[in-house]
C-alpha cells in the first residue's frame, strides 16, 4: 500500500486544485481512503467532461465506472475506460490520474470491507450529479439552459457535495475514537450542509464560465420570478436585475455554512487535523462568498471572482494558530459572515 500510496499522493497534488490542502492535513487513520475516493471522482469527473465524445458515449463510459463499485472490479472494463479516454486529454493531470486508475482500484481493494463500502456508496451517489449535467444540459456548447426548480438545485448540490459531507462523517467517525460520542444521524444533517454550502458558493463564484458551457444552476422559475432567461445571464449588463435573486441564493448559502460551522466546532480540540480541515473551507468560501456579494463584474467571463493566493496563505495561517479556540474561530466567522450579509443589505 505505501508504494501505491505514493504514486497516488503524486496524483493527488496534481489534480484535487484547493480541496489538496483539506486532504493532506486530515489524520492518517482516513487520509488514505478519503484521498482515494477523490480521486476515483476525479476520474469519474474526467470522463464526465471529455467533450471530444458525445454525452451518451460518455453517460455508457460513467455507467462503465460505476459498475466496477457495484460488483468485484474488473481490469480489462478498466482497460478499456483507460484506452478511450486517455488520448482524449489535453490536461497532463487528468491523463495521469486515467493512465493510474488501475493502481487506483489495486489500492481500494486493500481496504477494510466497511472503508470499501464507504467509498462505494460515496463514488455511486456523487457521479449522479454528473447523469444530471449530462442529461439535463446541451453539450454542444449551445445557449445555456436553467434546471427547472429549486428543488433540481438542491438535489444536484447534495449529489455533488451534499454527499461527501456525509461520506466524511461517516468514514471519520469508524476510524477516531475521539467522535464515537457524535451522534451520527444529526452530525451527518450537517455534514450535507456543509457540502451544499461549499458547492453553492462554488456555483455563485463560477456562474459566467458554467453559461458558456451551457449550463446554469439558478432554478429557471427562479429566474422567470425576476423576468430573466438563463440566455439574458450571458450579458454582464443583466447583473443588477439578478441582484435580488444572486443576494436570496447567498443567504441560503450562509445558512448551511452555519450549519458547517456547527459541525465544525463539535470536533474535539484534540483532533486539531481534521478540525483544520474543515475550518479552511468554510473561511474560504465566505471570503469567496464576499467578493461575489461585492462584485459589479460577476457576469463577466473575463473577470475571475476569486480571493488571492496571499489571502489563502493568511488563511492557512490563522486557522493553524486558532485552531484549537472556539470562541476566537467563531468570531472570526461571525465577523466574516456579518461582513457579508451587510454588503447583501445595502446594495
Amino acid at each position: 500500500m505505501s508504494d501505491r500510496w505514493s504514486v497516488l499522493k503524486k496524483l493527488l497534488k496534481r489534480v484535487s486544485r484547493s480541496f489538496y490542502l483539506s486532504l493532506i492535513i486530515l489524520p492518517s487513520e482516513t487520509r488514505q481512503q478519503v484521498s482515494l475516493a477523490y480521486l476515483f471522482c476525479r476520474a469519474a469527473d474526467t470522463i464526465a467532461d471529455t467533450d471530444l465524445l458525445p454525452a451518451s458515449s460518455r453517460l455508457t463510459y460513467l455507467s462503465s465506472l460505476q459498475g466496477q463499485f457495484r460488483s468485484s472490479p474488473s481490469f480489462s472494463a478498466i482497460g478499456k475506460i483507460k484506452e478511450s479516454f486517455v488520448p482524449l486529454q489535453t490536461h497532463k493531470a487528468e491523463r495521469a490520474l486515467l493512465e493510474h486508475l488501475e493502481e487506483c482500484f489495486q489500492a481500494y481493494l486493500l481496504f477494510s470491507p466497511e472503508d470499501q463500502e464507504l467509498i462505494r456508496w460515496l463514488v455511486l451517489t456523487l457521479t449522479h450529479s454528473m447523469e444530471m449535467d449530462l442529461n439535463c444540459f446541451p453539450s454542444d456548447g449551445s445557449a445555456p439552459q436553467a434546471l427547472p426548480a429549486f428543488s433540481d438545485l438542491d438535489l444536484y448540490c447534495y449529489y455533488v457535495a451534499g454527499c461527501v459531507g456525509e461520506f466524511w462523517t461517516k468514514a471519520h467517525r469508524l476510524h477516531l475514537s475521539s467522535l464515537q460520542n457524535w451522534d451520527e444521524k444529526s452530525m451527518c444533517e450537517k455534514g450535507i450542509r456543509f457540502g451544499k454550502g461549499l458547492q453553492m458558493t462554488n456555483i455563485l463564484r463560477d456562474l459566467p464560465r458554467d453559461l458558456r458551457l451551457g449550463r446554469c444552476y439558478i432554478p429557471e422559475t427562479m429566474l422567470k420570478e425576476q423576468g430573466l432567461s438563463a440566455m439574458e445571464l450571458l450579458s454582464p449588463q443583466a447583473l443588477p436585475r439578478l441582484r435580488p435573486l444572486l443576494h436570496s441564493l447567498i443567504r441560503q448559502t450562509l445558512e448551511h455554512l452555519d450549519r458547517a460551522w456547527e459541525y465544525t466546532m463539535e470536533i474535539p480540540r484534540q483532533e486539531p487535523r481534521l478540525r483544520l480541515a474543515c475550518l479552511l473551507p468554510i473561511l474560504l468560501a465566505l471570503k469567496t462568498l464576499k467578493l461575489v456579494a461585492s462584485s459589479d463584474q460577476l457576469l463577466d467571463p473575463s473577470v475571475s471572482v476569486k480571493i488571492s493566493r496571499l489571502d489563502v496563505y493568511k488563511t492557512v495561517g490563522l486557522a493553524l494558530c486558532l485552531v484549537r479556540s472556539n470562541s476566537l474561530l467563531t468570531h472570526i466567522f461571525r465577523r466574516l459572515r456579518n461582513s457579508i450579509s451587510i454588503t447583501v443589505s445595502a446594495l
